[in-house]
């Protein structure tokens, strides 16, 4: 292993407050970095920065934590395209369309899947984006499931079972439960961190209160950490189920009610919010302010997948967190970064302090703001050492 030292940086944003500026992203100007191996070894002013064997001068640029992008649905094959099309021209989303991406999906070869993710991993990095869960959720058996789950684990330790997606097509929802609380989760616990469940009663497709709290107290006894897709396309259990639970996460958050809020504020589950899908469908968007206002968490990521938020694109969905959910550039860089850390139970992320790991993302501007000022231009890239 080697040491690099960063310098040239024009505005660090550590994610420290003990840091620089003493506020909650720790400010430096005119800094540097010291990066030994994978993790940060020194962070300071520039013109103190010790010797190392490297040095990368990044010429004025602004240097950010990589971002944490905490809800993917990265393996699948396929596209729906004329879905999007329908939505713009008003026809509502209810989860019915996720049934095409598993055909799909089932299709594919793992050489094939495994090529897709690649290259939508790589698109990731392009933009900033360092660490990254990804859900299964395409397969809806056995087989297929684990095995999105294992080739998800070739690109990230943060793997999500989400055979709680949909009901698929022409099955018993009693059977189908007891097929992913059984068979299924044994098959899958051993590539996955995480469990999910798509808690929607508004939705045909997904599963209500009840059939969710059965599928994550099954996977919390598998040894699984919890996640809820909840509250989505109307209010109903979902944040409340996730609070109650321990939830790390309720994803989604777009319909709530003042007990949800309260349930957030006073319990330890991130809301994580996806203004991609609102984007995609044009859905209301979450009320961030609201929720920050209360003292909740608040974490932002893209919902990468085919039918709601075709986006890989972390620097978009904070444009979009500053411009339609009234987030200021600092609170929604926070959000992607610390706020995903956060939402994944990790402290070794979405800062940059000694001991965490050497993710940095720079951008071709002098400071952070401009990741919201300068909506679709490709501003932020992955530091590789």
């Amino acid at each position: 292993m080697s040491s690099t030292a960063i310098t040239g940086i024009a505005e660090l944003v550590t994610n420290d407050p003990r840091t620089g500026d003493g506020t909650r992203l720790g400010i430096l100007r005119d800094a540097a970095v010291v990066v030994d191996g994978s993790a940060i070894a020194w962070v300071g002013a520039a013109a103190a920065v010790p010797a190392t064997d490297e040095r990368v001068d990044v010429g004025g640029r602004a240097v950010v934590p990589g971002f944490v992008d905490t809800h993917t649905h990265l393996v699948f094959a396929g596209d729906r395209a004329a879905e999007f099309a329908s939505r713009m021209a008003g026809v509502a989303y209810d989860g019915g369309g996720i049934a095409t991406t598993v055909d799909a999906t089932r299709a594919a070869s793992d050489e094939v899947l495994r090529a897709l993710l690649a290259g939508r991993m790589a698109e990731l990095r392009s933009q900033g984006t360092t660490t990254t869960e990804i859900k299964s959720g395409y397969g809806l058996t056995v087989v297929d499931e684990e095995r999105l789950l294992r080739l998800a684990r070739e690109c990230t330790d943060e793997t999500t079972f989400l055979g709680a997606h949909v009901v698929p097509p022409g099955a018993q929802r009693a059977a189908y439960i007891e097929l992913v609380t059984g068979e299924m989760l044994t098959a899958c616990a051993p590539e996955a961190r995480w469990i999910d469940v798509f808690c929607e009663p508004a939705s045909p497709h997904a599963f209500d209160g009840d059939e969710a709290r059965t599928v994550l107290e099954a996977g919390r006894d598998a040894g699984l950490g919890l996640r809820v897709h909840g509250n989505q396309l109307s209010a109903g259990p979902g944040v409340r189920l996730a609070v109650e639970l321990g939830a790390a996460s309720v994803d989604h958050c777009t319909f709530l009610v003042p007990a949800d809020i309260d349930a957030l504020a006073s319990g330890s589950t991130v809301a994580t919010l996806l203004p991609g899908v609102e984007f995609s469908s044009r859905s209301r968007y979450p009320a961030a302010r609201v929720l920050l206002d209360a003292g909740v968490t608040v974490a932002l990521a893209t919902d990468c997948n085919p039918g709601t938020s075709y986006t890989s694109s972390m620097p978009f969905v904070i444009a979009l967190a500053v411009r339609e959910l009234s987030m200021t550039p600092a609170e929604a860089l926070w959000a992607a970064t610390a706020g995903g850390a956060a939402a994944l139970r990790r402290h070794d992320v979405g800062v940059i302090a000694p001991g965490a790991r050497g993710d940095l993302a720079v951008l071709d501007a002098p400071s952070f703001v401009h990741l919201a000022y300068r909506p679709g231009v490709p501003i932020a890239s992955a530091l590789t050492l």
